[in-house]
């Protein structure tokens, strides 16, 4: 391979949006680009590890954000291990089949124990004491240390929760062009993340689209300004649209009002057993995994066929699947719950369990997105009944600097406030995630699976 080529996840650009990104529309003008028919569910962690792998979620094992692990029953979302996908992947294959080519990743997920050459990912510290600090880490560790010293710490609250936008864009395109430069990979993927925020607050119809691409668009700017002066391709990917929503559909409740539910309450609120609970759901966006608890059940076969009446009769849900059923959504896994619903088009799944917001566990008003059990889209928002959220939040800082164990509890537990969502394949074909490469262009639009191919041929395999 003669130049470097440089692979840009903008999560929720598509072909629609791509005129309002002049750079990036140019480069599509100057190349190719093509709209991506996502897998299902079309999130993040099951996105990007399709990208990486070309497989489905039933060959790489990435089925959601977050699953149940069987063998300890515990619900973990946003894992980072590399390890976790099951199926060989993008910096794998180089490795074996080409292992001069120097690679880069910059913020794509499942970064952890990644076979690339240099590594920069979101990693915050925990300390004994309950305290969290924001932090990066990567490999070797010298590259985040420099980078935080030439551009300044990462802005993490702008990464996600309430502050989330643009800074965390920009400061991620600035440290890819600075790693371009200094480190010279051969192959450097970076995640540009700006899109995927407002459009969740206030929906696709409420946000200003065109100037949050031209924001996009020019975060990138520094990124394509050291892709050209190094003579680099660049390919863009997106990894799925947005939608609005006018309807949360809370399955646990309906599960828990159903004697499905099991919890444990006490001094921090109610917790979800997932030893005792007969059943329970992972929300995740637009797609619930519905686990059933084969301990509990003497009958499961019957059991599966009273669980799946009871959610496919809930309003806001299409369809739910079971068994070889998953086969059409690229979903049949053991990582997959027992049963997976699909939302209608103008509906998501919320994760609450509790039916008396008093009794709302402590976590469920913070940003907590390893406790909860289910994706919370309420995190980028601000409780709008706090009569002062500022005042509030200085007060929690005063407090932590002071050494108290404090929580930052602005969320709101309304989630009727959320607006937009995604996690359904796009129906309109303007809406579908944009390919934008170079080299051959395919004729038509392209399966995500189709992606890793294309790009092992531009690298030379």
């Amino acid at each position: 391979m003669t130049a470097p080529l440089v692979l840009i996840s903008a999560v929720g650009l598509t072909r629609r949006l791509l005129p309002h990104a002049p750079r990036l529309n140019s480069l599509a003008q100057a190349n190719w680009a093509v709209g991506q028919i996502e897998p299902s569910p079309a999130v993040t962690c099951t996105a990007q590890a399709t990208l990486l792998t070309g497989k489905l979620p039933q060959n790489h094992g990435i089925v959601a954000n977050g699953w149940l692990f069987r063998d300890t029953r515990e619900i973990r979302l946003w894992q980072q291990s590399h390890h976790l996908i099951q199926s060989p992947t993008l910096p794998q294959i180089l490795k074996a089949q080409k292992p001069s080519l120097k690679t880069a990743n910059l913020f794509w997920w499942f970064n952890q124990g990644a076979p690339f050459d240099i590594s920069v990912t979101p990693k915050p510290f925990y300390g004994a004491n309950g305290d969290k600090r924001f932090g990066i880490d990567g490999f070797p560790r010298a590259v985040p240390n420099r980078l935080e010293k030439d551009l300044g710490p990462f802005p993490f609250p702008s990464f996600w929760g309430p502050r989330a936008g643009l800074p965390s864009t920009e400061w991620i395109a600035q440290a890819a062009a600075n790693v371009l430069r200094n480190d010279k990979p051969d192959l450097l993927l970076a995640y540009l993340p700006h899109l995927d925020y407002q459009p969740q607050r206030v929906g696709v119809t409420g946000a200003d689209m065109p100037a949050l691409v031209k924001q996009l668009d020019d975060a990138a700017a520094p990124l394509l300004d050291a892709a050209k002066q190094a003579g680099a391709r660049v390919w863009v990917v997106g990894e799925y649209g947005h939608c609005d929503v006018n309807q949360a559909v809370p399955l646990n409740r309906i599960l828990r009002k159903a004697g499905l539910l099991e919890v444990r309450d006490g001094p921090f609120g109610e917790i979800l057993d997932t030893f005792s609970s007969p059943a329970f759901a992972l929300a995740d966006h637009q797609i619930a995994h519905i686990y059933l608890n084969e301990q509990v059940y003497l009958n499961k076969k019957a059991d599966l066929h009273k669980v799946r009446e009871l959610i496919a009769s809930t309003p806001g849900v299409a369809r739910v699947l079971a068994g070889d059923e998953l086969n059409e959504i690229g979903l049949n896994h053991p990582r997959s719950g027992d049963l997976v619903a699909l939302a209608q088009p103008h509906a998501w799944f919320s994760y609450p369990y509790w039916l008396d917001d008093s009794r709302a566990p402590d976590f469920a008003r913070t940003v907590d997105i390893h406790r909860k059990p289910g994706y919370d889209p309420c995190e980028l928002l601000v409780d709008p009944q706090l009569l002062w959220p500022t005042g509030r939040v200085i007060r929690r800082l005063m407090a932590k600097k002071m050494g108290f164990r404090t929580l930052f509890d602005i969320i709101p537990l309304n989630d009727a406030l959320v607006r937009g969502s995604h996690g359904l394949p796009a129906s309109n074909p303007v809406d579908r995630p944009i390919w934008i490469g170079s080299g051959k262009a395919p004729s038509t639009d392209q399966p995500m699976t189709a992606f890793l191919q294309p790009l092992l041929t531009e690298l030379g395999l």
